[in-house]
C-alpha cells in the first residue's frame, strides 16, 4: 500500500535515524512482529523488557510507512463518545477502554522518560462544540466523564472566547493529553531493542504466513524463513490485506505544519490541543519548537494517486479554518501531507488472535484517532495473551466482541 502523500514533517525532520539490515538467512524466534512503525515499536519493547526473544520485520525502511505521517495526538478519548460506546458495548466496557487509554499516556510518558529526546510533552485537551445542535451531546459526555472519575471541566462560551479567543457555543476541557514524535519514538526504542539482543529487519517483505499448531512459519519475497512461536501482525492499516474478513474501513486524512510560530502569538495553543465535534474534525496541536500541526478534512478516498492530487488544496482549506477561529495567527503550511487512516464500526481497536489463524497468531490494529494510545494499552495486552494470562480488555478489543 501507499500510505501516504506529500511531505510527511517526522520522516524530513528527523532523516534515517538508524540502518537497519534486510533479513538474509533462515531465522528462529519467540516472538516475529511484522510492522516496523510505532505500533510495531511499542510491542516489541514491551515483549523484549520482559524477556521475550524479538524479531521485527519491516519492509520499507523503518517508521517510512504510516507513522511518518501521524499527528500523534496522545488522547484518551476515543473517536466514538464515552456516551455512544456505552450504548454499543455497555457502560461497564466503555469506561474501562476510556480507562485504559488514560494509563496508556501515563504509561508513554514514563517510557519516553527511559529513551529520552522525543519531544514527548503534557498538554491538556479542548474538545468543542462545533455549533449549538451539538452542546446539548456535549454536555451528557462531560457529565458521564465526570461521574467515572475523568478530571474535566465544562467551559461555556464566554470561558472559551476569554481563555483561549474563539467562539464556541461550548467544550470540554481535559487535562490528561500529549504529544509526541511518533517516528523518532519508533527509531528509539528499536535502537534499544538492537542494543539488547533483539532484531530487527527493514526492507524485507513477508508473502506467506503458515500458523501451525507449535509455531508459526513466514517466508520472505526471497525465499528466507522466519520460525516463531508466536506472530504479532502490527503492519497497521496494511494488517487488513491478512484476513478475509473486512474489520475497518480506510480513508484518508490530511495534516500541515507551520514554521516555528512565537510562544507569545501561541498563547494557550503552545500547551492545548484543540478539536471539535463535526465529523470529519478539524485539529491542532503544537510541537516542542513552537510549530503548529493541524489536520482534518478527512474523505473517503483511498486511492493513493487521488490523494496526491487533493493535498494542496487540502492544506489550504485547513489554513482558512484556522484562521476563522484564530485570525491572528501567521499560518505558513511548511510541509503538508496526505494519509491512509482505518476507522472501525465501534471506534475500538483490535488486538489478539483471528480465528482464520488460529491462537499463535495476534494482530495488533490500532485504528482511530488515538491509535498510538491503543498501541500502548494493546502491548500489555499482546504480552499478556502470549504468556497466557487473562487481560481486562482482552474481550473487549477481540475480533469476537460483536458475536
Amino acid at each position: 500500500m501507499d500510505l501516504k502523500s506529500g511531505y510527511p514533517f517526522w520522516a524530513v525532520k528527523n532523516g534515517l535515524m538508524q540502518a537497519f539490515p534486510r533479513l538474509g538467512q533462515d531465522t528462529r524466534c519467540e516472538v516475529a512482529v511484522i510492522g516496523g512503525g510505532i505500533t510495531g515499536a511499542l510491542i516489541a519493547n514491551e515483549l523484549a523488557r520482559h524477556g521475550h526473544d524479538v524479531v521485527v520485520i519491516e519492509r520499507r525502511d523503518i517508521g517510512w510507512g504510516s507513522s511518518a505521517a501521524s499527528t500523534a495526538l496522545l488522547q484518551y478519548e476515543i473517536d466514538t463518545h464515552l456516551t455512544e460506546l456505552a450504548e454499543i458495548v455497555g457502560e461497564t466496557g466503555a469506561v474501562r477502554a476510556y480507562q485504559g487509554c488514560a494509563q496508556a499516556i501515563r504509561d508513554i510518558e514514563s517510557l519516553t522518560e527511559e529513551v529520552g529526546d522525543v519531544d514527548f510533552g503534557r498538554q491538556q485537551s479542548l474538545y468543542y462544540a462545533s455549533e449549538q445542535a451539538d452542546a446539548d451531546r456535549l454536555r451528557r459526555e462531560f457529565e458521564l466523564r465526570r461521574h467515572h472519575g475523568f478530571a474535566a471541566d465544562w467551559l461555556e462560551c464566554d470561558d472559551i472566547r476569554t481563555r483561549f479567543g474563539f467562539e464556541a457555543p461550548c467544550a470540554i476541557l481535559t487535562h490528561l493529553a500529549a504529544r509526541l514524535d511518533p517516528y523518532r519514538m519508533a527509531y528509539k526504542l528499536f535502537g534499544r531493542l538492537v542494543a539488547d539482543g533483539g532484531r530487527v529487519f527493514d526492507r524485507t517483505e513477508i508473502t506467506d504466513i503458515h500458523s501451525g499448531t507449535t509455531q508459526v512459519t513466514l517466508t520472505t519475497s526471497d525465499a528466507i524463513s522466519l520460525n516463531c512461536e508466536h506472530l504479532v501482525m502490527a503492519a497497521g492499516y496494511e494488517s487488513q490485506s491478512w484476513l478475509d474478513q473486512k474489520v475497518a474501513k480506510n480513508r484518508s486524512s490530511y495534516a500541515f505544519v507551520t514554521d516555528p510560530i512565537a510562544l507569545g502569538e501561541l498563547g494557550p495553543l503552545a500547551s492545548t490541543m484543540i478539536w471539535e465535534s463535526a465529523r470529519p474534525y478539524l485539529y491542532m496541536r503544537t510541537t516542542g519548537d513552537g510549530r503548529l500541526i493541524v489536520g482534518g478534512e478527512d474523505d473517503d478516498i483511498d486511492i493513493p494517486s487521488r490523494r496526491d492530487k487533493r493535498v494542496g488544496k487540502k492544506a489550504k482549506t485547513l489554513v482558512k479554518q484556522v484562521k476563522t477561529l484564530f485570525p491572528h495567527l501567521s499560518l505558513n503550511p511548511t510541509f503538508s501531507w496526505g494519509g491512509t487512516f482505518a476507522e472501525t464500526e465501534d471506534g475500538l481497536p483490535f488486538f489478539g488472535p483471528h480465528e482464520q489463524y488460529g491462537p499463535r497468531v495476534h494482530f495488533a490494529m490500532a485504528y482511530g484517532g488515538n491509535g498510538i494510545s491503543y498501541s500502548m494499552l494493546g502491548a500489555g495486552l499482546l504480552r499478556a495473551l502470549i504468556e497466557g494470562r487473562d487481560h481486562p480488555l482482552a474481550g473487549l478489543f477481540s475480533f469476537g466482541r460483536h458475536t
